[in-house]
């Protein structure tokens, strides 16, 4: 509000709006006369000091029907863009979020109702059911539900990519609570812009349509109405369409400038809190870690991890994939492979890291498994098992049912994976409740405060009702993993989850895990491009080189003996602390750039 009033077109904006809403509110008491009150005596009569306006044909006063077409203006703009937002952004949110035919067929749908004539759909809606107020607000809003669809629609095949959507598959959410709890909060801010922009327009086709008769009928005073009248007089009472048609151009004006307003204000709001919350986030970045440095000073006891055998582990099977084979789909019918007869196990309370370069298929793996393979790749062949439970060719739904129960995830960039709408709270709460829909919010609150006082997070009781910019990278990646743990799944999968940390939060994040691993006896897949994070918390590896498993086995057997010649280049590559390779000087850097 302070950025929007130092501006002055918007505090024109507000104070025009703010009269408008007042006159609407209190015309019974301001208007001079009701709007329907007939002076036989005085028709017509001009401007006089018993009718500042004149009045009409039947002398009702114009001033009263003025102030009383304010509220008319008001209901009808309101109501049309309830109605449009009703209409439009669900079926827009729909149809971003599914996206595939679902978008193609819905979107030549909403342009084919988008090439007509707004006036010719209130048109044909007032032909159809007769005139009203009620019918006149669903003719309005029907004019302008296609562009919220379409707005809902833009805005959401951008969202839908994002990190905290894919974080809300995978923690169990359903598609509703994800269209509706997750997605829609996080397109309030366009969406409100929208809605102040069309409260004007709602009022201009209103007066249009009132202006050639089909509006409301004589008993309900418009501003598009009082125009109609006045152009049949424009020869003896030109000063008739004076009035009302100022009211519905400043009226009009003020609303657009009032979204233009919102829509500065909201930008400028994020830069503000960007800018002043860097220092805080730097500061609590800090403090983490003095606070585990001191307690990793008092407690230097080192972390066992169960050892295992190579091929074979003890402990019970939870992930068994055989003979894998991922491919994408091409154009021509044909198929490229992405993933080629891999073959892994995991099992409970081991920990097993997937090494490979970029583009090596980790990821895709990962994927395949919890079933979010995009959109023109498929599971083409082989097994995945989850707790001896078939997962290739189960249904979406089927899937779903898994997602955050039998397995979880976390990501790499954990303030990317967490509403920035919503608090940290509410974002546990949501995942509690729809792993259990039977308990309380007050339950729900106390387990999302078990969840993060077993991540480690400070105060939880205070930082449940903080958003996640509150959170430095190593707190919000803990509050992933809450997340992730909700379902208490009996396997989790690290998606470079630590890689985006600095090195101190990094160790704090793997202890972590390792001491849930410990704790919880999950089973864990660690996608990682540093050896020395998969050398310091997995048992095992597996080295994937272009869709391929070239080697797996115990880490520190394969770490010291590689079998692979891609194993032992990537060894080779990581510089070691005893690394005494010659260090490039200034005049070899510039050289090597200029190169």
């Amino acid at each position: 509000m302070r950025t929007a009033f130092r501006q002055p077109s918007a505090l024109f904006a507000v104070v025009v709006v703010a009269v408008v809403v007042i006159v609407a509110v209190a015309a019974p008491l301001i208007a001079p006369y009701a709007p329907e009150a007939k002076d036989f005596t005085a028709p017509l009569s001009g401007p006089t000091s018993a009718h500042p306006l004149g009045t009409d044909d039947l002398g009702r006063d114009l001033l009263s029907q003025l102030i009383h077409s304010a509220r008319t203006a008001l209901l009808v703009a309101v109501g049309s863009v309830v109605v449009a937002m009703l209409i439009g952004v669900p079926l827009g949110l729909v149809l971003g979020y599914k996206g595939g035919w679902y978008d193609r067929i819905g979107s030549r749908g909403l342009d084919i109702a988008d090439a007509l004539p707004g006036l010719m759909i209130g048109f044909v809606v007032i032909a159809i059911l007769g005139q009203g107020m009620a019918v006149l607000i669903l003719a309005v809003g029907l004019v302008f539900c296609m562009n919220f669809a379409r707005l809902t629609r833009a805005i959401t095949l951008t969202e839908r990519n994002k990190g905290y959507v894919e974080s809300a598959r995978v923690s169990g959410l359903t598609a509703p609570r994800i269209l509706f709890s997750q997605l829609l909060p996080n397109l309030a801010a366009p969406l409100v812009v929208q809605a102040a922009v069309f409260l004007g327009s709602a009022i201009k086709v209103e007066a249009a349509l009132s202006f050639l008769g089909l509006g409301l009928g004589e008993e309900q005073p418009s501003w598009g109405g009082m125009l109609g009248f006045a152009t049949q007089h424009t020869a003896d009472h030109p000063e008739m369409a004076v009035a009302p048609g100022i009211a519905i151009c400043v009226t009009v004006l003020a609303f657009s400038l009032l979204g233009d307003a919102i829509n500065d204000s909201l930008s400028g709001s994020r830069r503000l809190r960007r800018t002043k919350l860097l220092g805080r986030v730097l500061l609590d970045d800090d403090t983490s870690r003095t606070r585990d440095d001191q307690a990793t000073t008092a407690d230097e006891t080192p972390v066992t991890r169960a050892a295992g055998t190579a091929e074979e582990p003890s402990g019970d099977l939870v992930l068994a994939l055989r003979n894998v084979d991922i491919v994408a789909d091409r154009p021509d019918g044909g198929t490229v492979p992405l993933i080629q007869n891999v073959s892994l196990t995991v099992r409970r309370g081991e920990i097993l890291g997937l090494l490979g370069e970029s583009g090596s298929g980790k990821s895709m793996l990962a994927k395949a498994i919890l079933g979010l393979l995009p959109a023109g790749v498929r599971l083409a062949g082989g097994s995945i098992t989850l707790n001896g439970s078939e997962l290739a060719g189960r249904t979406p739904a089927q899937l779903a049912a898994l997602r955050g129960t039998g397995m979880g995830v976390v990501f790499q960039n954990p303030q990317a994976n967490l509403s920035p709408v919503h608090t940290v709270g509410r974002q546990l709460i949501d995942v509690v409740r729809a792993h259990d829909a039977t308990i309380s919010k007050e339950a729900a609150r106390t387990r999302a405060f078990e969840l993060l006082d077993l991540v480690g997070v400070d105060d939880p009781e205070r930082r449940l009702d903080q958003y996640p910019y509150q959170f430095s990278g190593g707190m919000a990646q803990r509050v992933a993993i809450a997340v992730a743990l909700v379902g208490e799944p009996d396997l989790l999968i690290l998606d470079e989850a630590t890689s985006a940390l600095d090195v101190t939060t990094q160790a704090q994040v793997l202890d972590l895990v390792l001491d849930l691993r410990d704790r919880l006896g999950m089973a864990v897949v660690n996608i990682t491009h540093d050896l020395g994070v998969a050398a310091e918390t997995c048992d095992r590896v597996a080295v994937l080189l272009r869709g391929d498993l070239v080697e797996t086995g115990e880490v520190h057997a394969v770490f010291d003996h590689p079998g692979h010649e891609y194993t032992a280049r990537l060894i080779a590559a990581y510089p070691g602390v005893d690394d005494e390779s010659p260090r490039l000087g200034t005049h070899d850097q510039r050289k090597v750039e200029h190169a």
